[in-house]
């Protein structure tokens, strides 16, 4: 899907090189961020590495969003530092940085009705000057078939639903072709089908040698993809690491005030997360674990 992007130099613009496997190419240290004079994010460790899909899980409020606003610099530092492919965030270009990450954030609109290839097309706006600027239109039609939108190139994007936009707007992120993509809440306004799309689309960016980072609100997309995960509670970080060693029903009870269970899928041993209702509870403890197994306990995709 991706066109490889070597090392050039035109016009003085450096493009970046390909990060090595597992190198560090965001991180934030000791990272604080005040909001409206609140502290928002407390002293964050966090390193996003090539190859791998991290996900950022926990409540509404907890800090997801603006953790992945600081990780792509749109977003000052109170205190600590975010560093992108090896230096400080601050100390890019803008249009250097726009070579290193691409972000998708939660909603997608636009004042004008461009029609879904031009959007697309702007993602392509960084390279232009350099020697990879020729390589356009194969990576804008290679984003669009990836996420199915090419369908509907001609039509204004004003015209879309809101599950279309999200696509068109993941595609605009996987034309620019940058090594560190930033989506928030990628899922959200997608069906099932979508849904698993956009995550196969992350693997896929990963496995190809880009650092992914994704907040993501169901957990079981979460397990399912994401490499490592960071579950973020009160502006920190409660537990980083493998989903399947991070997502343990008490931990996640705890963070999101709703009694889970954490169950391995049958066939997958994928972690399932499944929120313990009060029938449930009120249930005696055989006839809850049968209700779980004949799926009336609304388990997450896994």
């Amino acid at each position: 899907m991706g066109v490889n992007i070597p090392f050039l130099r035109r016009g003085g613009r450096g493009v970046p090189a390909r990060p090595a496997p597992g190198a560090a190419f965001a991180e934030a240290a000791g990272l604080r961020v005040l909001l409206g004079g609140r502290e928002v994010l407390a002293g964050i460790d966090l390193t996003a590495r090539a190859g791998e899909v991290l996900a950022l899980v926990g409540p509404n409020g907890a800090g997801k969003s603006t953790l992945l606003a600081a990780l792509s610099a749109d977003l000052p530092a109170a205190g600590g530092l975010v560093r992108i492919d090896g230096r400080p965030a601050g100390d890019w270009a803008a249009p250097d940085l726009a070579l290193r990450r691409s972000v998708l954030p939660q909603s997608a609109e636009m004042s004008f009705p461009f029609p879904v290839g031009d959007v697309v097309r702007m993602g392509r706006a960084p390279w232009a000057g350099t020697g990879c600027a020729d390589a356009d239109e194969e990576a804008v039609a290679a984003a669009m078939a990836a996420t199915e939108v090419a369908g509907f190139a001609a039509r204004p994007f004003s015209a879309l639903s809101g599950g279309e936009r999200a696509r068109v707007a993941l595609a605009r992120v996987l034309a620019q072709q940058a090594p560190l993509m930033l989506l928030d809440e990628p899922t959200a306004a997608l069906d099932l089908r979508h849904q698993e799309l956009v995550l196969r689309i992350c693997r896929e960016r990963a496995a190809a040698g880009d650092a992914v980072v994704v907040v993501l609100h169901d957990l079981g997309l979460a397990a399912a993809y994401a490499d490592r995960a960071a579950v973020l509670h009160g502006g920190r970080i409660a537990a980083e690491g493998p989903p399947a060693e991070v997502f343990g029903g008490e931990l996640l009870s705890r963070v999101y005030r709703q009694p889970v269970e954490v169950l391995p899928h049958p066939r997958t041993g994928i972690p399932l997360v499944v929120p313990v209702r009060d029938a449930e509870r009120a249930a005696p403890p055989e006839e809850g674990r049968s209700a779980l197994r004949n799926g009336h306990a609304g388990l997450t995709s896994a």
